[in-house]
């Protein structure tokens, strides 16, 4: 059984992508078969994967999309590239501002990306979908195709009216779109511990939100070489292995496995019991 997982936060640079890319190599480490959606259009989860030119792709998400709005046909595996760490990648490039405006005048406007989404995802044990840092068509789209979202959070910065109106966005996609979608957890990222302030973060995350949501337990710290692998088109574990970051996203994984792992074994038992 597939679990598809949207990475969510409308405000950039917390560490989404670099997530999304560590997350889904390390799950492929694991033995599970990930693909990787970059449904945002700057690109930058396919420019962290090694495709440093990705509006010169001749199919990318975009083209895709265009052709379930226009209910034309394709192949299950069309577009889908395969990286050297062991993930499968559906690229995003530019033309997915083109296709957010375009979505406003679709009929099923919020679900075209999980019907493309269901058209692929029982040869994958997880789908991992970057999402832009808005909370437009494009967003609301991975919130409706997605089993559950990870909210990763800048750890010297709480965005605190932000994360009420993603977690206001995700209440409403769930009541109006996704009766289905679960909240996996916050993930504090870009973590300093040398300072304070960053313990003081952590702790007025897990006050404010703790008791509502689960704070993974794992904290990402900020890292140079971490930062540095989306230049190389590496995960951390090829480019970094033996470094904190590393560490911290191998046991972030293992998290995120074990809640997989659960959602499971409860929806078999729900199976069983009918």
């Amino acid at each position: 059984m597939s679990k598809v997982i949207a990475l969510a936060n409308q405000k950039g640079g917390t560490g989404k992508t670099t997530t999304a890319v560590n997350l889904g190599i390390g799950l492929a480490v694991q033995g599970k078969k990930v693909l990787l959606v970059d449904a945002d259009a700057q690109g930058n989860l396919t420019d962290s994967l090694g495709y440093q030119e990705p509006d010169n792709l001749p199919i990318s998400l975009s083209s895709i999309l265009t052709k379930t709005m226009m209910e034309e046909s394709y192949e299950a595996d069309e577009g889908i590239l395969h990286h050297a760490e062991g993930v499968d990648l559906m690229p995003g490039n530019i033309e997915l501002s083109a296709i957010e405006v375009s979505l406003v005048n679709t009929m099923s406007r919020e679900t075209v990306l999980r019907t493309y989404i269901n058209t692929v995802k029982d040869k994958y044990d997880y789908v991992l979908i970057d999402c832009m840092p808005s909370l437009g068509m494009m967003t609301i789209n991975a919130l409706a195709a997605a089993d559950s979202v990870i909210i990763p959070v800048q750890a010297h910065y709480l965005p605190a009216k932000g994360m009420t109106q993603l977690l206001q966005t995700i209440a409403r996609v769930r009541r109006q779109i996704n009766p289905k979608l679960s909240i996996d957890g916050v993930l504090l990222t870009m973590l300093d511990n040398r300072t304070n302030f960053a313990k003081d973060i952590f702790f007025i995350l897990r006050r404010d939100y703790g008791g509502k949501l689960r704070v993974f337990q794992t904290e990402i710290p900020l890292s140079i070489r971490a930062a540095e692998t989306s230049a190389q088109g590496k995960s951390i574990y090829a480019f970094d292995p033996h470094g904190i970051a590393a560490k911290a996203y191998q046991a972030f994984t293992k998290e995120v496995q074990d809640i997989g792992e659960k959602q499971r074994k409860r929806q078999h038992q729900v199976g069983l019991s009918r």
